[in-house]
């Protein structure tokens, strides 16, 4: 390093490396080149779709996986017709497909194709997980990923880079999940909003590669734009373990490194943390909830996918037997953790005490199967516990790690593994983990050659749809407010997973069905008698947290929406949003707030030239003749994408211009005589 160079933080140089444009100061609009991308099926159809509509011949990134984790119950022909369409688009764009099974996306892409030093952009909210490698993982929304497949750069805000020094050892009968619930109780799920959280220091040290990714993964509950831990020797470990040492290159803060935001976890004091119902924000020690009864115990997740997170909880139950009150199911990440999970005997002792063993998949995770009981606890270790969605309306979930969750299925009652283990006289188990991983690449679709891939045609069942054609903006606007909604509205309350309505992620029409209906059943039928003017929704903080689905944009606007309006939004979804041409803008005084009503008719006029011109709009409140004044955040950018009723149709636009253009260049010229 020069010496004249100022010292470094690992974040700071992911994005030097990779910088296209843009000065690297918080806030300020940055674009990346993407080295890599993730779909998974729950929104790579989309994706898919996006790719024919660019036009692509083949993908331009380094390496780009789409995987099938989430609709994994074939129930009838829909996610049979999903999968087949996506492994024949991989074909058809350049990609590779990892078949339905096989793992979830982000602990079976770490274990295959994530590489130290890289940046990645996956159509799920949970692609930060990617980040314990010392890559720069972000999630963002199907259409950018798209646009990242086709060689276009990501277009995002420069965060604040927020240090967190980790220091000391973690105690006896806690993991890595307790760390990050530590920060969600210290922070909430905005805490990280529009910042990227670097872990440094020597508490690194006691924390392995698939340690760092239950951390990183759980960032985005954070609302971080991503989590990053530098590539050191945990990671060179991990990479031989896997058999990919050849991957691995240093890359570390440089001494006395900065950060715009400094914080220290002292690992020695972290006590068994739990996430109570329903937010992952909501955490509080497991002994101070010890005693209440659960019905269910779920481990696997991409928020605990390690071998050591499956291994913990079979130590645990051998020669025991889970109580019958309790469903204890074991989700596994890869085949690849089952297959070395079952070498080193510990299936058996799961099987033996109790354990329903479910494919390697996401499953419960997204509400696909494992819906627990009305009226009954359910402990997962899994990322979200937000309402509803684990596929129970009335549902109560809880956020644990597995040692947490393993004890409380002994029991029948939420427990502090410390107290079961003092109960039990066990000590903490000293796992055996292999030192070289199984490597199962069967169920790895390499794509074919550019030359054969042209010929392959994709796949389309009666359940795949196109894109909806998406119109302009309006200049003026007088529509009623069909929804008015409190804070940390999520996307799944947007548009729900779950085994009815995701089979039907490939068809925009027949989704927007279940639009909001954990909310309002009758918004679908409202937002249809509303088609002729639109409608606008009104939102609290934090609109759209959770995941990256950008069908929670797409299908309300398929159904007329045309703004929302809230106090604050979640940044994927605020880009969502501005992709399909939905304009999202924020309350001046939030105090207005309080004087809308759902019904109220709202009215908007010169809005494209406003737009243009200034970020303050006015809205009057036809139903109170009252007049307020909101406020966007849009880039130039993003204003022409919302102009143009959504990124597709603008970019189509400017080919068609450039078409125009390049026509009358060559009536003018008389053309090529050649």
């Amino acid at each position: 390093m020069s010496k004249n160079r100022t010292a470094q933080n690992v974040s700071r140089k992911l994005i030097e490396a990779h910088l296209e444009s843009g000065e690297m100061s918080p806030g300020s609009e940055i674009a990346l080149r993407i080295d890599q991308t993730l779909t998974q099926d729950a929104t790579g159809t989309l994706v898919m779709q996006e790719l024919e509509g660019l036009e692509l011949d083949r993908a331009r990134t380094e390496v780009s996986v789409q995987y099938v984790d989430h609709n994994l119950l074939q129930t009838d022909e829909k996610n049979a017709e999903d999968h087949d369409y996506l492994r024949t688009a991989c074909a058809r764009y350049g990609l590779w497909y990892s078949k339905p099974g096989n793992g979830v996306s982000h602990p079976t892409h770490m274990q295959r194709f994530g590489i130290p030093g890289k940046t990645m952009v996956g159509s799920d909210s949970h692609t930060p997980a990617a980040g314990s490698l010392g890559m720069l993982a972000i999630g963002v929304g199907g259409l950018e990923v798209a646009l990242a497949i086709a060689g276009h750069p990501l277009n995002i805000r420069m965060p604040e880079i927020w240090g967190v020094r980790l220091e000391g050892e973690l105690p006896q009968w806690c993991s890595a999940k307790d760390v990050i619930l530590e920060m969600l109780r210290r922070h909430d799920v905005k805490g990280g909003v529009n910042r990227i959280i670097e872990y440094h220091g020597p508490g690194l040290a006691g924390l392995t590669a698939m340690d760092r990714h239950v951390i990183a993964n759980m960032g985005a509950e954070l609302g971080a734009t991503t989590s990053v831990f530098p590539s050191d020797d945990a990671v060179r470990e991990f990479l031989a373990a896997e058999g990919r040492e050849d991957d691995w290159i240093e890359l570390l803060a440089d001494d006395d490194a900065s950060y715009d935001v400094e914080e220290t976890i002292d690992l020695s004091e972290i006590e068994p943390l739990i996430a109570k119902p329903s937010s992952p924000g909501n955490v509080v020690p497991v002994r101070e909830v010890a005693g209440e009864p659960i019905s269910q115990v779920v481990i696997g997740s991409s928020a605990n996918p390690g071998l050591r997170d499956f291994a913990i909880a079979a130590a645990m139950v051998a020669d025991r037997q889970t109580v019958p009150e309790v469903s204890f199911d074991i989700n596994p990440t890869s085949r690849e953790i089952l297959t070395d999970l079952t070498m080193m005997g510990a299936t058996a002792n799961l099987v033996i005490g109790g354990a329903r063993i479910h494919q390697a998949g996401c499953m419960g995770c997204i509400g696909m199967g494992q819906a627990p009981a009305t009226g009954s606890n359910s402990l997962r270790t899994m990322p979200r516990n937000f309402p509803g969605r684990s596929g129970t309306t009335e549902d109560s979930v809880w956020l644990c790690s597995p040692e947490t969750a393993t004890a409380s299925a002994l029991t029948g009652v939420i427990t502090d593994p410390r107290d079961w283990a003092a109960d039990v006289d066990m000590a903490y188990p000293e796992l055996d983990l292999p030192q070289q991983h199984s490597i199962n690449t069967a169920m790895l679709v390499e794509p074919p050659p550019a030359d054969e891939a042209q010929k392959v045609e994709p796949v389309k069942g009666p359940n795949i749809s196109s894109l909806p054609e998406l119109d302009d903006l309006p200049d003026e606007i007088e529509a009623p407010v069909l929804l008015k909604l409190g804070d940390n509205i999520s996307t799944d309350e947007i548009s729900p997973a779950g085994a009815r309505a995701l089979p039907f992620r490939s068809n925009i029409p027949k989704l927007a069905d279940f639009s909001f209906t954990r909310v309002d059943e009758t918004y679908p039928d409202r937002a249809r008698e509303a088609e002729s003017t639109g409608h606008v929704i009104v939102g609290g903080d934090n609109y759209g947290q959770g995941s990256s689905r950008e069908h929670a944009a797409i299908a309300p606007r398929h159904l007329g929406l045309r703004i929302v309006i809230a106090k604050s939004f979640a940044r994927i979804h605020w880009q969502n949003l501005a992709n399909f041409g939905v304009l999202a803008v924020e309350f001046d005084d939030e105090s207005d707030y309080d004087d809308i009503d759902q019904d109220d008719v709202l009215h908007v006029e010169n809005l494209r030239d406003t737009l243009e011109s200034k970020d303050e709009i006015n809205v009057h409140n036809v139903t109170k003749d009252k007049t307020f004044t909101v406020r966007h955040r849009l880039s130039a950018r993003q204003i022409a994408d919302v102009l143009a009723g959504g990124l597709i149709p603008r970019l189509a636009s400017e080919k068609y211009s450039d078409h125009q253009e390049a026509e009358e260049t060559t009536v003018r010229t008389g053309g090529d005589k050649g």
